[in-house]
């Protein structure tokens, strides 16, 4: 294993008083500027969290006299909160995904009175946990956004600001077992189930109708918002829900945790899972291009980096951050990092899009470490994208 030196712990952040109630960090996100991280405390483990008081705190790593332990925002959620996604514009909103299918979004420079919109509970509300938020720009108004969610309950539904402080559907998507595209190696689904339960989302950087879903049963699905067919299902709804899935991908050895989209390559995403593995996938075939086994235990998040296009980071039950540099090795890890002292779960990872040398981390232990990279995973080989597009090419033939 190449030393350390590679990566160095910059910030140790946590909140006492979640961390006293157990919560897990378990998810966390850059702002657009790259000084604010922010972090949502929930559990992803089973148990019933609909009720579980939490919170969203937030830092600004600029700010002089930051103190780790006590966050430039705190925000108090009643339900457990599953996912977090900062504004692409917006520095200083947030959206956020709650174990109760609940989607708000939250603007933390008004501390004292922060919810902007919700979705409250209707008929469109979200019936599982929300496992993941992005942020969408509007079809015809590129500089306005909406709140793109996924959950269990096989639904992907975006929604738009309103007065009133609501967040209103504005398109819906749901997955039926029926239409899915069939593949050979899936298992034939349990009877009576119709729903496929989504559990991650990535979109393609090069066509923003095109996106990847994780899913409970292990496939990934290449979606598009293009999609018009009508979805089979009985859910009610405000407005008609389509059948998004296109392409369907052979499966892990249980649920998808995590899915990324190359920034670099049109057809190359990778996922992770509860099977340890992390696929390498073309859209232009089924079987993946390979497939890693990096732990015996859960992989919770994989992305790629933002900079190099061979680089990717994973987050493992284990407690460990991997970093991987596909120039160095198809196989192992270029650099380990043990970011928990118990070995319990890092849950998730993101690059700063700005400042490019920082990768945040959150934990079971309720922290979130940021961590310094070194530039040899910040700065372009010189054949590095070619060395992508070899890859995608190699096993596509």
């Amino acid at each position: 294993m190449v030393c350390l030196l590679q990566v160095t712990c910059l910030h140790t952040l946590g909140y006492p008083p979640a961390q006293r109630q157990g919560l897990h960090v378990t998810s966390v996100s850059w702002n657009t500027t790259g000084s604010v991280v922010a972090c949502a405390y929930g559990r992803l483990d089973d148990g019933d969290w609909g009720t579980l008081k939490s919170f969203v705190c937030a830092w600004n790593l600029d700010r002089r006299g930051l103190n780790p332990r006590q966050p430039s925002a705190v925000v108090e959620v009643p339900s457990a909160v599953m996912c977090l996604a900062f504004h692409p514009t917006q520095p200083s909103h947030v959206a956020g995904g709650l174990f109760s299918g609940e989607v708000l979004v939250w603007d933390i420079s008004h501390p004292e009175d922060p919810l902007l919109w919700r979705t409250g509970l209707t008929d469109d509300t979200h019936t599982d946990p929300v496992y993941q938020v992005l942020w969408r720009p509007e079809p015809r108004h590129g500089h306005r956004f909406q709140v793109l969610s996924v959950a269990t309950d096989g639904r992907v539904l975006l929604w738009q600001g309103v007065g009133a402080g609501r967040l209103q559907l504005t398109e819906g998507f749901a997955l039926a077992v029926q239409q899915l595209p069939r593949h050979t190696r899936l298992k034939k689904p349990p009877r009576g189930e119709t729903e496929v339960g989504a559990t991650a989302v990535a979109f393609s950087s090069f066509d923003p109708s095109l996106f990847v879903l994780g899913t409970e049963g292990g496939f990934p699905l290449q979606c598009s918002l293009a999609a018009e067919e009508a979805a089979l299902t009985r859910t009610p709804s405000s407005v008609p829900l389509r059948a998004p899935a296109q392409l369907t991908f052979s499966p892990h050895g249980g649920p998808i945790y995590s899915v990324s989209c190359s920034p670099f390559h049109r057809n190359l995403f990778l996922s992770a899972g509860t099977d340890g593995h992390i696929h390498l996938y073309s859209t232009l075939q089924a079987q993946p291009l390979a497939s890693l086994q990096l732990s015996h235990k859960y992989l919770f998040a994989v992305r790629w980096s933002p900079v190099r296009p061979l680089v990717f980071a994973a987050a493992s039950g284990e407690g460990d951050v991997q970093l991987f540099d596909l120039q160095k090795s198809s196989q192992k890890p270029t650099v380990s990092i043990k970011q928990t002292q118990d070995a319990s779960p890092v849950y998730c990872l993101e690059f700063n899009r700005q400042q490019t040398q920082l990768l945040a981390a959150g934990d079971a232990e309720g922290t979130v470490k940021v961590w310094q990279l070194s530039t040899e995973f910040t700065e372009q080989g010189p054949r590095e994208s070619e060395d992508l597009a070899r890859l995608a090419a190699e096993v596509a033939t």
